[in-house]
């Protein structure tokens, strides 16, 4: 068993990732060209959409910590508030607002279940976007004030989430441009065609 203390400490000298669980800690697994593809294609349009306004927006580098002592790096993590961070470090983020985890097919159900079930349990996020990186699909689970917290999906080129904490509509078709346009699968030309 390592504790959380002693997982920083591990954690801040690495080469690699890892995430942290209930005293376990587990090595994070790469992405493939399309996970990567989506990643800097999201990264490109939120980072336009907040240059100018009160949100930070952190990338897959950036920690974050759920009350239930999970410690992890979402693809992308944006905070609309002063951020709060766990230490002097200032590298795992306290108070997201949104975060997005982009699926792999070895984590999808890990993703999916319990670490939705942790992230939904952080008093400041807002929204949690779970992208799919094998055809043109993101599920945008979204806090009710006071409220449960409620899904909507999109589809297919034409499909789109509305990010309303920070204003953002997100497109498919734009979420998905650079993966569609050098997709050597074949993949994403089937599901866009």
């Amino acid at each position: 068993m390592v504790t959380p203390e002693e997982y920083l400490e591990i954690e801040r000298k690495a080469e690699f990732k890892s995430e942290y669980y209930k005293g376990e800690m587990s090595a994070m697994s790469g992405g493939n060209c399309h996970h990567e593809r989506i990643s800097m294609q999201l990264t490109g349009l939120v980072w336009q959409h907040l240059r100018k306004g009160r949100c930070a927006m952190y990338t897959a580098n950036m920690r974050v910590r759920t009350p239930g002592g999970l410690y992890t790096y979402p693809d992308l993590s944006i905070t609309c508030d002063e951020a709060q961070f766990y230490d002097k470090e200032v590298d795992t983020l306290l108070n997201p607002t949104i975060l997005v985890e982009i699926l792999s097919p070895s984590t999808e159900a890990y993703d999916r279940g319990r670490k939705a079930e942790l992230y939904r349990a952080i008093p400041s996020l807002r929204e949690l976007l779970i992208i799919a990186q094998d055809r043109l699909h993101v599920e945008l689970f979204r806090r009710v004030e006071g409220g449960p917290w409620l899904l909507s999906e999109a589809d297919g080129l034409d499909g789109s989430v509305e990010l309303t904490s920070v204003g953002l509509t997100l497109r498919l078709s734009e979420l998905y441009e650079t993966a569609i346009a050098h997709d050597d699968t074949g993949m994403f030309k089937t599901a866009a065609g």
